[in-house]
Protein backbone atom coordinates (compact mmCIF):
# COMPACT_ATOMS: atom_id res chain seq x y z
CA UNK A 1 0.00 0.00 0.00
CA UNK A 2 0.94 3.41 -1.03
CA UNK A 3 2.27 6.23 1.81
CA UNK A 4 0.87 9.13 2.12
CA UNK A 5 3.45 12.27 2.44
CA UNK A 6 2.71 14.43 5.80
CA UNK A 7 4.36 17.71 4.76
CA UNK A 8 4.10 21.30 5.92
CA UNK A 9 0.98 23.43 5.28
CA UNK A 10 1.84 25.79 2.34
CA UNK A 11 0.99 28.86 3.97
CA UNK A 12 4.18 27.94 6.03
CA UNK A 13 5.55 27.25 2.83
CA UNK A 14 5.34 30.58 0.89
CA UNK A 15 6.42 32.45 4.59
CA UNK A 16 9.54 30.24 4.99
CA UNK A 17 10.61 28.26 2.43
CA UNK A 18 8.89 29.19 -1.31
CA UNK A 19 10.17 32.47 -1.76
CA UNK A 20 13.92 31.27 -2.42
CA UNK A 21 14.40 31.50 -5.94
CA UNK A 22 15.65 27.74 -6.04
CA UNK A 23 12.45 26.60 -4.52
CA UNK A 24 10.05 28.46 -6.96
CA UNK A 25 9.23 25.58 -9.16
CA UNK A 26 6.50 24.32 -6.41
CA UNK A 27 4.66 27.97 -6.63
CA UNK A 28 5.09 27.86 -10.47
CA UNK A 29 3.02 24.79 -10.39
CA UNK A 30 0.73 25.81 -8.25
CA UNK A 31 -0.27 28.67 -10.16
CA UNK A 32 0.43 27.34 -13.61
CA UNK A 33 -2.26 24.43 -12.87
CA UNK A 34 -4.84 27.05 -11.33
CA UNK A 35 -4.33 29.45 -14.33
CA UNK A 36 -4.42 26.54 -17.17
CA UNK A 37 -1.27 28.50 -18.66
CA UNK A 38 2.76 28.42 -17.96
CA UNK A 39 3.56 31.00 -14.95
CA UNK A 40 7.38 31.48 -14.68
CA UNK A 41 7.90 33.22 -11.06
CA UNK A 42 10.37 36.77 -11.49
CA UNK A 43 10.28 37.78 -7.88
CA UNK A 44 7.88 37.20 -4.65
CA UNK A 45 7.31 39.97 -2.12
CA UNK A 46 4.65 40.88 0.72
CA UNK A 47 1.61 42.30 -0.89
CA UNK A 48 0.82 46.09 -0.82
CA UNK A 49 -2.01 45.38 1.44
CA UNK A 50 0.46 43.38 3.93
CA UNK A 51 2.39 45.96 4.32
CA UNK A 52 0.54 47.51 6.47
CA UNK A 53 0.07 44.61 8.71
CA UNK A 54 3.49 44.06 9.99
CA UNK A 55 2.74 41.24 12.56
CA UNK A 56 3.46 37.82 11.24
CA UNK A 57 -0.33 36.33 11.90
CA UNK A 58 -0.62 32.67 11.74
CA UNK A 59 -4.32 32.71 10.30
CA UNK A 60 -3.36 34.63 7.45
CA UNK A 61 -0.87 34.96 4.79
CA UNK A 62 -0.51 36.87 1.32
CA UNK A 63 1.96 37.54 -0.95
CA UNK A 64 2.65 39.28 -3.99
CA UNK A 65 4.29 37.94 -7.07
CA UNK A 66 5.29 39.03 -10.26
CA UNK A 67 5.65 36.67 -13.88
CA UNK A 68 8.30 37.28 -16.22
CA UNK A 69 6.04 38.40 -18.34
CA UNK A 70 5.01 41.23 -15.44
CA UNK A 71 1.53 40.30 -14.63
CA UNK A 72 1.44 40.80 -10.66
CA UNK A 73 -0.56 37.64 -8.71
CA UNK A 74 -1.54 38.50 -5.33
CA UNK A 75 -1.76 34.92 -3.11
CA UNK A 76 -3.85 35.47 -0.01
CA UNK A 77 -4.85 32.31 2.46
CA UNK A 78 -7.07 32.76 5.61
CA UNK A 79 -8.30 30.58 7.90
CA UNK A 80 -10.48 32.50 9.96
CA UNK A 81 -13.77 33.75 9.01
CA UNK A 82 -14.21 37.75 7.27
CA UNK A 83 -17.70 38.56 6.22
CA UNK A 84 -16.61 41.39 3.98
CA UNK A 85 -13.59 39.28 2.54
CA UNK A 86 -14.79 39.69 -0.90
CA UNK A 87 -14.49 43.25 -0.61
CA UNK A 88 -11.02 43.17 0.84
CA UNK A 89 -10.04 41.02 -2.27
CA UNK A 90 -11.38 44.00 -4.11
CA UNK A 91 -9.66 46.76 -2.22
CA UNK A 92 -6.23 44.48 -2.65
CA UNK A 93 -6.65 44.36 -6.12
CA UNK A 94 -7.04 48.02 -6.74
CA UNK A 95 -4.44 49.02 -4.23
CA UNK A 96 -1.80 46.65 -6.17
CA UNK A 97 -2.92 48.36 -9.06
CA UNK A 98 -2.42 52.20 -7.92
CA UNK A 99 0.55 51.95 -5.70
CA UNK A 100 2.30 50.05 -8.60
CA UNK A 101 1.37 52.76 -11.38
CA UNK A 102 3.85 55.45 -11.24
CA UNK A 103 2.50 59.16 -11.40
CA UNK A 104 2.60 60.52 -14.87
CA UNK A 105 2.56 57.25 -16.99
CA UNK A 106 0.25 56.30 -19.09
CA UNK A 107 -2.83 54.04 -18.53
CA UNK A 108 -1.19 51.35 -20.54
CA UNK A 109 0.99 50.76 -18.27
CA UNK A 110 -1.62 49.06 -16.22
CA UNK A 111 -0.50 45.85 -15.16
CA UNK A 112 -2.58 42.82 -15.29
CA UNK A 113 -3.63 41.36 -11.83
CA UNK A 114 -4.77 37.73 -10.46
CA UNK A 115 -6.50 37.57 -7.11
CA UNK A 116 -6.15 34.43 -6.05
CA UNK A 117 -7.75 33.68 -2.75
CA UNK A 118 -7.58 30.11 -0.57
CA UNK A 119 -9.95 30.30 2.44
CA UNK A 120 -10.82 27.65 4.46
CA UNK A 121 -14.16 29.03 6.12
CA UNK A 122 -17.28 28.97 4.72
CA UNK A 123 -18.21 32.42 2.43
CA UNK A 124 -21.02 33.39 0.36
CA UNK A 125 -23.23 30.65 -1.11
CA UNK A 126 -22.29 28.29 -3.24
CA UNK A 127 -21.21 24.23 -3.45
CA UNK A 128 -17.99 24.70 -5.71
CA UNK A 129 -14.93 24.41 -4.44
CA UNK A 130 -13.02 26.71 -7.14
CA UNK A 131 -14.68 29.68 -8.34
CA UNK A 132 -13.36 32.15 -11.03
CA UNK A 133 -14.49 35.55 -11.54
CA UNK A 134 -13.66 38.20 -14.33
CA UNK A 135 -14.98 41.51 -16.41
CA UNK A 136 -16.81 40.83 -19.24
CA UNK A 137 -18.15 43.48 -21.83
CA UNK A 138 -20.76 41.82 -23.25
CA UNK A 139 -23.42 43.59 -25.82
CA UNK A 140 -26.50 44.50 -24.43
CA UNK A 141 -28.57 44.10 -27.54
CA UNK A 142 -26.59 41.73 -29.73
CA UNK A 143 -24.91 39.97 -26.57
CA UNK A 144 -21.17 40.05 -28.32
CA UNK A 145 -18.15 40.63 -26.28
CA UNK A 146 -16.15 43.40 -26.48
CA UNK A 147 -12.70 42.25 -28.44
CA UNK A 148 -9.68 44.24 -28.66
CA UNK A 149 -8.37 45.84 -31.80
CA UNK A 150 -6.19 44.58 -33.92
CA UNK A 151 -3.28 47.63 -32.47
CA UNK A 152 -5.15 47.12 -29.40
CA UNK A 153 -3.86 43.68 -29.49
CA UNK A 154 -0.65 44.30 -31.08
CA UNK A 155 0.53 46.83 -28.15
CA UNK A 156 -1.15 45.14 -24.99
CA UNK A 157 -0.87 41.17 -26.38
CA UNK A 158 -4.25 40.65 -24.95
CA UNK A 159 -7.59 39.06 -27.22
CA UNK A 160 -10.52 41.14 -25.45
CA UNK A 161 -11.15 43.79 -22.97
CA UNK A 162 -11.98 41.03 -20.04
CA UNK A 163 -8.63 40.04 -20.25
CA UNK A 164 -7.00 43.78 -19.35
CA UNK A 165 -8.85 43.78 -15.92
CA UNK A 166 -8.26 41.85 -12.69
CA UNK A 167 -9.44 37.79 -12.29
CA UNK A 168 -10.58 36.78 -9.39
CA UNK A 169 -9.90 32.68 -7.87
CA UNK A 170 -11.38 32.11 -5.22
CA UNK A 171 -10.67 28.45 -3.28
CA UNK A 172 -13.16 27.01 -0.78
CA UNK A 173 -11.13 24.61 0.61
CA UNK A 174 -13.40 23.05 2.75
CA UNK A 175 -15.44 22.26 -0.02
CA UNK A 176 -13.18 19.97 -1.37
CA UNK A 177 -14.55 16.47 -1.08
CA UNK A 178 -11.46 15.15 -1.23
CA UNK A 179 -11.66 12.95 -4.64
CA UNK A 180 -9.06 14.12 -6.81
CA UNK A 181 -9.94 14.29 -10.35
CA UNK A 182 -7.61 16.47 -12.01
CA UNK A 183 -3.92 17.82 -11.15
CA UNK A 184 -5.61 20.98 -9.74
CA UNK A 185 -7.86 18.36 -7.53
CA UNK A 186 -4.33 16.89 -6.31
CA UNK A 187 -3.06 20.63 -5.60
CA UNK A 188 -6.52 21.64 -4.07
CA UNK A 189 -6.52 18.09 -1.61
CA UNK A 190 -2.61 19.01 -0.61
CA UNK A 191 -3.86 22.30 0.19
CA UNK A 192 -6.56 20.78 2.89
CA UNK A 193 -4.69 17.70 4.08
CA UNK A 194 -0.82 19.03 3.92
CA UNK A 195 -0.69 15.52 2.19
CA UNK A 196 0.63 14.97 -1.58
CA UNK A 197 0.03 11.01 -2.36
CA UNK A 198 2.38 8.93 -3.94
CA UNK A 199 0.42 8.67 -7.77
CA UNK A 200 -0.06 12.90 -7.76
CA UNK A 201 1.74 14.02 -11.06
CA UNK A 202 0.51 18.17 -10.97
CA UNK A 203 2.77 20.50 -11.88
CA UNK A 204 5.53 21.28 -8.84
CA UNK A 205 4.60 18.29 -6.86
CA UNK A 206 7.91 16.38 -7.48
CA UNK A 207 9.72 19.11 -5.95
CA UNK A 208 6.83 19.82 -3.41
CA UNK A 209 8.11 16.26 -1.74
CA UNK A 210 11.38 17.34 -1.11
CA UNK A 211 11.19 20.78 0.22
CA UNK A 212 7.96 20.67 2.00
CA UNK A 213 9.04 17.61 4.20
CA UNK A 214 9.02 18.76 7.55
CA UNK A 215 12.24 16.57 8.70
CA UNK A 216 13.98 19.31 6.19
CA UNK A 217 13.28 21.84 9.10
CA UNK A 218 16.06 23.12 11.58
CA UNK A 219 15.13 21.83 15.18
CA UNK A 220 14.57 25.36 15.87
CA UNK A 221 12.16 25.98 12.94
CA UNK A 222 10.21 22.58 13.84
CA UNK A 223 9.17 23.93 17.26
CA UNK A 224 8.07 27.50 15.50
CA UNK A 225 6.50 25.53 12.85
CA UNK A 226 4.32 23.23 15.63
CA UNK A 227 4.04 26.22 17.81
CA UNK A 228 2.04 27.55 14.67
CA UNK A 229 -0.01 25.19 14.04
CA UNK A 230 -1.26 24.93 17.63
CA UNK A 231 -2.65 28.48 17.88
CA UNK A 232 -3.74 27.79 14.54
CA UNK A 233 -5.68 25.11 15.94
CA UNK A 234 -6.83 26.83 19.11
CA UNK A 235 -7.57 29.51 17.25
CA UNK A 236 -10.40 27.66 14.90
CA UNK A 237 -11.15 25.57 17.79
CA UNK A 238 -11.89 28.93 19.69
CA UNK A 239 -14.36 29.78 16.44
CA UNK A 240 -15.77 26.83 16.57
CA UNK A 241 -16.37 26.64 19.80
CA UNK A 242 -18.09 30.04 20.01
CA UNK A 243 -20.24 29.08 16.99
CA UNK A 244 -21.73 25.92 18.73
CA UNK A 245 -22.15 28.10 22.09
CA UNK A 246 -24.07 30.64 19.79
CA UNK A 247 -26.29 27.44 18.09
CA UNK A 248 -26.65 25.94 21.76
CA UNK A 249 -27.87 29.71 23.54
CA UNK A 250 -30.22 29.85 19.94
CA UNK A 251 -31.03 26.62 21.03
CA UNK A 252 -32.02 27.46 24.65
CA UNK A 253 -33.38 31.04 23.64
CA UNK A 254 -35.37 29.04 20.88
CA UNK A 255 -36.64 26.21 23.48
CA UNK A 256 -37.71 29.04 26.21
CA UNK A 257 -39.90 31.07 23.47
CA UNK A 258 -41.65 27.56 22.63
CA UNK A 259 -41.97 27.21 26.28
CA UNK A 260 -43.59 30.83 26.73
CA UNK A 261 -45.24 30.65 23.63
CA UNK A 262 -47.11 27.15 24.81
CA UNK A 263 -48.09 28.34 28.71
CA UNK A 264 -49.80 31.67 26.74
CA UNK A 265 -51.79 29.06 24.68
CA UNK A 266 -52.57 26.78 27.31
CA UNK A 267 -53.29 29.97 29.44
CA UNK A 268 -55.90 31.35 26.13
CA UNK A 269 -57.23 27.54 26.05
CA UNK A 270 -58.20 27.43 30.00
CA UNK A 271 -59.81 30.98 29.78
CA UNK A 272 -61.38 29.88 26.48
CA UNK A 273 -63.18 26.74 28.11
CA UNK A 274 -64.03 29.16 30.66
CA UNK A 275 -65.71 31.85 28.91
CA UNK A 276 -67.60 28.92 26.97
CA UNK A 277 -68.30 27.55 30.92
CA UNK A 278 -70.13 31.16 31.57
CA UNK A 279 -71.77 31.53 28.34
CA UNK A 280 -73.30 27.63 28.71
CA UNK A 281 -74.46 28.81 32.25
CA UNK A 282 -76.01 32.04 31.13
CA UNK A 283 -77.70 30.55 28.38
CA UNK A 284 -79.10 27.92 30.64
CA UNK A 285 -80.16 30.28 32.97
CA UNK A 286 -82.00 32.95 30.28
CA UNK A 287 -83.71 29.34 28.72
CA UNK A 288 -84.86 28.59 32.83
CA UNK A 289 -86.29 32.30 32.87
CA UNK A 290 -87.78 32.22 29.45
CA UNK A 291 -89.48 28.87 30.29
CA UNK A 292 -91.14 30.02 33.85
CA UNK A 293 -92.82 33.59 32.15
CA UNK A 294 -94.44 31.23 29.53
CA UNK A 295 -95.53 29.36 32.70
CA UNK A 296 -96.81 32.52 34.51
CA UNK A 297 -94.35 32.42 37.30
Amino acid sequence: MKQERVLISFDYAIKRLLRNKANYEVLEGFLSELLSKNVSVKSIGESESNREHATDKYNRVDILVEDQSGEILLIELQFTPEIDFLHRMLYGTSKTISERMVQGAEYMQVKKVYSINIVYFDLGQGDDYVYHGKTRFMGLHKNDELHLSSAQRKVFGKETAADVYPEYYLLKINNFDDVAKDTLDEWIYFLKHHVIKDEFKARGMSMAREVLQRDNLTPEEQKAYDYMMRLRSEDLSAIASSKLEGKIEGEEAGREEREKLAAELEKERKERKEREELEKERAALLAEITRLKQNGV
